[in-house]
């Protein structure tokens, strides 16, 4: 379903369930021009790769133009999850900021929710935790519940040489072969965090399709010999941000993506000797920086983390509707 509502200097906000190539590209844009300014992506990956393609979750477009034409605002609102209920993340484009048209975002994704969910729920992230979102969501009536560090860790100083359990390999990811075993150890390892631990086939051929993707990055730790023999003990997928001409503003930074270890595999090390694994590959590629997030209450991954040289950068924050 597609409307208009009024002129966007009264808080006019489109909806929209598909968007236009044309649209796409005005989101991108916009998502950039706000991470240069603010240094932190108003927009996940998830809700990015969304934009980009589209997919089968259910998700509701939020538009709101600028005066002389153009984009100044976008709202995405995720009404896909039955179990927690829609998320929403939005942006306003620098340079139509202090306009309302935040607030105006915000009422109209309260609007989709309460549409979608008999109890109006609603889950907002804001990243990179500025002052101004985090008033936005407390005066509309959220409450603070989860935060996301992001923490870094300098390259140019030394990172020791992983320490590999005896009878563990590593190998890079092989695609084609390891999808789907992957996916299961995938969902064993983040079996208390829903938002990894969910990732279905779809979800990992979309990321396999992004040109940053690169399997000599994404490494396993493999078992060798025995009854398990080349069975995926762990896996780091690394990352690389930027440096490719893609519009943002910074060098090259490498992150650790996604880190796990099966829980038949704790207590080895395994967590530690990955990380080091994959900071080397990335050193290797000539970044200077790696960076990673991770939950604020995931003690023992933030001591991980601690422990070989990373520190919190930035923070994300989830907010959530009080509801009756």
């Amino acid at each position: 379903m597609t409307g208009t509502a009024p002129a966007p200097e009264t808080g006019g906000v489109r909806r929209a369930q598909r968007l236009t190539s044309a649209e796409v590209a005005e989101v991108l844009s916009l998502a950039d021009a706000a991470a240069d300014t603010d240094g932190a992506d108003p927009l996940s990956e998830h809700v990015v790769l969304q934009v980009r393609h589209g997919g089968e979750a259910a998700a509701v477009h939020l538009l709101s133009a600028a005066p002389g034409g153009g984009l100044a605002g976008y709202a995405h609102v995720d009404v896909a999850d039955p179990v927690d209920g829609p998320a929403a993340e939005l942006v306003v484009h620098p340079m139509h900021r202090r306009r309302g048209l935040g607030r105006a975002l915000m009422r109209a994704a309260v609007g989709v929710a309460e549409q979608a969910d008999p109890r109006g729920r609603l889950r907002l992230w804001a990243h990179g935790d500025h002052p101004s979102a985090s008033a936005l969501a407390l005066s509309s009536g959220f409450e603070r519940t989860r935060v996301l560090w992001q923490m870094r860790r300098s390259l140019l100083t030394p990172v020791p040489a992983p320490q590999l359990p005896p009878g563990i390999r590593l190998r890079p990811f092989e695609p084609g072969r390891d999808e789907h075993a992957w996916l299961a150890v995938n969902a064993r390892a983040f079996a208390d965090h829903p938002d990894q631990g969910r990732w279905t086939a779809e979800d990992l051929r979309l990321r396999m399709a992004e040109p940053w993707f690169e399997p000599a990055g994404f490494l396993l730790a493999v078992v060798e010999g025995g009854q398990r023999d080349g069975e995926i003990a762990g896996f780091h997928w690394t990352k690389v941000h930027g440096g490719d001409g893609g519009g943002h503003q910074h060098a090259a930074v490498g992150e650790i993506y996604v880190l796990g270890v099966d829980p038949s595999a704790h207590g080895l090390g395994l967590g530690t000797a990955l990380s080091l694994a994959g900071l080397r590959h990335l050193r290797g590629r000539g970044l200077g920086q790696a960076m990673l997030y991770v939950d604020e209450s995931n003690r023992a991954a933030v001591a991980l983390y601690t422990k070989i040289g990373f520190a919190r950068w930035t923070t994300d924050v989830s907010f959530r509707r009080a509801t009756a």
